[in-house]
C-alpha cells in the first residue's frame, strides 16, 4: 500500500536538543573514521546526522505514518551547512517531508532536516532519500 500523499509538505516537532561535546565529537570521528578539526572542538562535516538521524527515528514513529523501518533503504543524503558544528553548540532538527512519489511498488520519500543551535542560528539543512517497501514478505 502506497503512503498518503497528504504527508508531502508535513512539519514534525523540532527534536529535543542535543548538546555537543567534544567526547561526542571524538566518538562521532573514530566511528566514521573522520579528521578532527582544531581542538577537536569542531565537529566532522557529517556531525549533523545526529541531529537529523533523530529527527528521522521520530518521523518513523509517527502513528499513523505507515513506514515500517525494516522496509526502509536509505537512498541519498546531502548536507547545506551554514557554519561548522562547535563542542558546546546544542542543536535542534525540525524535519519536513520534500516530496513523496512512488515508483517501481517503492515509496521514495524526500526528507528536509533544519538543524538549529537553541538560539535560532540555522547550522545545517541535511537531505536524505528514504526508499520504502510496503508491508509483504
Amino acid at each position: 500500500m502506497a503512503l498518503d500523499p497528504a504527508l508531502t509538505g508535513r512539519v514534525f516537532a523540532p527534536t529535543a536538543p542535543y548538546t555537543v561535546s567534544r567526547e561526542k565529537i571524538r566518538e562521532f570521528a573514530e566511528a566514521t573514521r573522520s579528521a578532527l578539526f582544531g581542538d577537536g572542538d569542531v565537529a566532522p562535516l557529517t556531525f549533523p546526522i545526529v541531529v537529523a538521524f533523530q529527527a528521522m527515528a521520530e518521523f518513523l514513529a509517527q502513528p499513523g505514518v505507515g513506514i515500517e523501518l525494516r522496509h526502509v533503504v536509505h537512498g541519498d543524503q546531502r548536507f547545506e551547512q551554514s557554519r561548522p558544528v562547535r563542542a558546546g553548540d546544542t542543536l535542534t532538527g525540525t524535519l519536513q517531508i520534500d516530496s513523496l512519489r512512488a515508483a517501481a511498488g517503492m515509496d521514495m520519500i524526500g526528507t528536509r532536516t533544519e538543524i538549529l543551535s537553541v538560539e535560532g542560528e540555522h547550522v545545517c539543512t541535511a537531505y536524505a532519500t528514504l526508499v520504502h517497501r510496503a508491508g509483504g514478505a
